[in-house]
């Protein structure tokens, strides 16, 4: 799942980045309302973190672009503005949800994982096709009860699918989700790690649809 972080201090940019990566996002960070603005308007985010106190164009603006231009990434509002006028200003713009600083780390990685969820349709933390089973507050995926060991790109991968199950996905879908806007990927290296992530959960859960991309979906009767 791919987030992008809008904050114009750069050791809490840093240190968000780092701590959602960890977690399991790929993460683009943006430090002012222009690039921020244009990131969000270009780029498909699963959910925005998104500071009001910025430079060039505030935080509200940005959000109230974003909305204008139709696109619907869940966001998070981020800041240090705790009263009720500014909060109510980022709700009406648009926001999701809202965390004031400071705040627990651990609080936007919970509150990220619920907005993404919810964004996708989905009411319980637990997200099941067949013997797979994702716990998206806990982040633990297991197959027959029996814990998964991924990679970070394997997670997000498998993410991702669990998020949309029956839906064919594109591999450039899939691959907008997958990697950061910085990081090089060549032409094998998706196929790679779908290889991989089949073979740690069986490969007739994630099938290839001839043309149009790949689909999780229960294994056929028979």
């Amino acid at each position: 799942m791919r987030v992008l972080v809008v904050e114009d201090e750069p050791a809490l940019a840093f240190r968000l980045q780092q701590v959602l990566e960890a977690a399991g996002f790929a993460v683009d960070v943006a430090y002012d309302g222009e690039d921020g603005w244009h990131l969000g308007d270009t780029e498909p985010y699963d959910a925005i973190v998104l500071d009001l106190g910025l430079p060039k164009i505030d935080g509200v603006t940005v959000l109230q672009r974003w909305r204008e231009a139709g696109r619907t990434a869940p966001v998070l509002i981020l800041t240090a503005r705790s009263r009720w006028s500014d909060k109510m200003a980022g709700f009406n713009a648009g926001a999701d949800d809202y965390l004031t600083k400071p705040f627990e780390m651990d609080e936007v990685i919970y509150r990220l994982r619920a907005l993404i969820r919810r964004a996708a349709g989905h009411a319980q933390p637990e997200l099941v096709c067949g013997p797979l089973r994702f716990d998206s507050n806990s982040g633990r995926v297991t197959i027959d009860g029996l814990p998964v060991q991924l990679t970070a790109q394997e997670f997000r991968i498998l993410a991702y699918f669990l998020h949309h199950p029956g839906r064919i996905i594109s591999r450039t879908e899939l691959m907008e989700h997958v990697y950061d806007r910085l990081f090089e990927s060549d032409s094998n290296s998706l196929e790679v790690l779908l290889g991989r992530v089949r073979r740690k959960v069986g490969a007739g859960l994630i099938r290839t649809v001839r043309g149009q991309g790949y689909v999780l979906a229960e294994p056929e009767a028979g």
